[in-house]
């Protein structure tokens, strides 16, 4: 049976969760070999195999997500949890008193929930590993590494490769994100800007320029006649964007080949091809020797560093080599096969392989292809940030130039009657 308890320590802190006892005198025993003094125990009821949330408030169960296992932390989170554990750890702290110190200064009520129930767990004997995999916050690359150092004896190792791969990811993700904002910022701009012409500034001055009578340049005759369509059509507008991202994504989420094809083909775009590559690839290196390092068997290394890419066809591509390596076939022979590793990442393969070395070669490897996705990346920024520019200049112009040539016209015509 299981039991909901609100507890209480020597420090007079407080602490709720749930732990799986036979009685309710047994949840007091626990908790008294825990140092904590319960004040509130209560059963947790089921039916039909399904916890009743009867007494959960409304909001919560229909807003929010009451399961702490089934929660999602922001990855930051995650990290400082992970790396404070890592410096206990490799400090010689106990895995026991190191949660202990986790819980007394977690200020999360997210975090503490998922903290609570992992220390419980730990009283009972379930290992580190199996009660993390339960919690949907954890990937599953952490978990894999805690096992594996739960295997060998040093969950200190594990706790910082751990990490150190959380940390190089966030900084990754971060590096991409900051180079797109200032060209969708100008994206973003141009439509708005485009919106507000087209619907306020252009009618107020079709109607000057129609009251005058003057004909209208070709040029003016356009932007206005696409000030009117914008004016009478705009939900139809909507619509077509509505039905285009809607099939799109269907596209996307139903249709394989298409989604393998979109996959491939923006890898092969100029640029953004490169960053996506490199970045993935810097993403796969840096995984494999982290895990390797930390014991992990090369399958089960070659499985997650695959899961970490979004790219399906990459991702197609390492399922085949994966493949070919339950069968005994070498990784550098198998992923020569494929155009998407380029020449340098198999030859290091290769030589990793050869000289028992492999995990050597990949820390290498992800420091390479990491600062080529820099390299890439301030290219694709460098090479957006003008690009936009233009168009937000040139949009400007055959607006300006459209209103100003009729201006011209009309003065030439008030000019005229006053002769």
């Amino acid at each position: 049976m299981k039991f909901n308890y609100l507890a209480i320590d020597s420090k007079n802190k407080k602490y709720r969760s749930e732990v799986t006892a036979e009685s309710r005198d047994e949840v007091k025993r626990i908790l008294a070999e825990r140092g904590m003094t319960a004040l509130e125990i209560s059963e947790v009821k089921e039916v039909n195999g399904v916890v009743d949330q009867s007494n959960v408030p409304i909001w919560e169960r229909e807003f929010g997500v009451t399961d702490p296992h089934e929660k999602t932390l922001p990855a930051k989170k995650v990290l400082s949890t992970i790396n404070q554990m890592a410096i206990m750890m490799k400090s010689g702290i106990s895995l026991s008193m190191s949660m202990e110190v986790l819980l007394d200064t977690e200020a999360d009520k997210d975090m503490r929930k998922i903290l609570t129930i992992i220390s419980s767990e730990l009283y009972n004997g379930v290992p580190l590993s199996q009660s993390m995999a339960s919690f949907k916050c954890f990937p599953v690359i952490v978990i894999s590494l805690v096992a594996a150092g739960e295997a060998n004896g040093r969950l200190d190792m594990a706790f910082e490769n751990a990490s150190e791969i959380l940390h190089k990811e966030l900084t990754l993700s971060g590096k991409i994100k900051s180079a797109m904002m200032y060209p969708a910022f100008l994206l973003g701009l141009t439509l708005v800007m485009i919106i507000v012409m087209s619907m306020f500034v252009l009618p107020s001055f079709a109607s000057v320029f129609t009251a005058f009578g003057s004909d209208l340049p070709a040029i003016s005759k356009m932007v206005m006649n696409f000030s009117d369509f914008m004016l009478a059509w705009w939900w139809l507008l909507l619509i077509i964007i509505f039905g285009v991202v809607f099939g799109f994504k269907f596209l996307l989420n139903n249709n394989e080949a298409f989604a393998m094809w979109l996959a491939e083909f923006l890898l092969k775009i100029p640029i953004i091809g490169d960053v996506m590559r490199t970045t993935y690839i810097a993403r796969f290196c840096n995984i494999m020797a982290s895990l390797t390092d930390a014991g992990v068997s090369i399958l089960r290394a070659l499985e997650l560093s695959r899961d970490v890419i979004s790219n399906i066809f990459m991702k197609d591509c390492l399922s085949q080599v994966i493949e070919d390596v339950k069968i005994g076939t070498p990784i550098n022979v198998s992923m020569s096969h494929y155009p998407v590793f380029d020449t340098i990442l198999v030859s290091m393969v290769r030589v990793g392989e050869e000289s028992g070395m492999f995990s050597d070669a990949m820390h290498k490897m992800a420091d390479l292809y990491q600062e080529q996705a820099d390299e890439n990346t301030k290219r694709l920024t460098d090479a957006m940030t003008p690009a936009m520019t233009i168009i937000v200049a040139g949009i400007v112009g055959v607006v300006a130039v459209s209103i100003v040539m009729p201006m011209f016209g009309m003065y030439g015509a008030v000019a005229d009657s006053t002769h």
